[in-house]
């Protein structure tokens, strides 16, 4: 299994950085344009909430794809999780971390994932998607944090993240 741990600083409140990463719509904002993932069931608008799930279809290395996550644990502002429920992962569980610092939410991403086919499906975890799945971590919270702080400056844009 790959684990991943990404953080960045997000100047905004907690709840509003807790309440952004959850947004399904805003999700499709902030990935790669190329992926074109969209949400197409479970909860397809707004926020997602424990016990519930969403599927997303995305393209990656050029193969359309479906996968199926379902939030296992919520304790909000502070932490929810994600895990695969259908996909083509062996395993996956994304930890969404949020703590308040004195400079605004120190938002942490880890995500632990494990490609099927064996030794096959692990070499291709350290070759390939490691890198891949730490890139695309990465440019979601760059994005993430550029609609969070642009938000907290257009008080319209703001009441829509709560």
């Amino acid at each position: 299994m790959v684990r991943i741990q990404l953080e960045i600083l997000i100047k905004a409140p907690i709840e509003i950085c807790f309440e952004s990463a959850r947004d399904i719509e805003l999700h499709s904002k902030t990935v790669w344009k190329h992926t074109k993932e969209r949400a197409i069931a479970g909860v397809t608008t707004g926020k997602i909430g424990e016990g519930q799930s969403v599927t997303f279809e995305a393209i990656h290395f050029g193969i359309k794809q479906k996968l199926t996550a379902k939030v296992v644990e919520y304790r909000r502002p502070y932490v929810f999780v994600d895990e695969m429920q259908q996909g083509a992962f062996k395993y996956m569980r994304h930890t969404h971390l949020f703590e308040e610092s004195r400079e605004g939410t120190v938002v942490k991403d880890i995500l632990d994932f494990a490609s099927p086919l064996g030794m096959l499906g692990r070499a291709f975890d350290l070759l390939v998607l490691e890198r891949y799945m730490r890139a695309f971590v990465a440019y979601r919270q760059k994005k993430l944090k550029e609609f969070v702080e642009s938000s907290m400056n257009n008080p319209r844009d703001f009441t829509d993240l709560m």
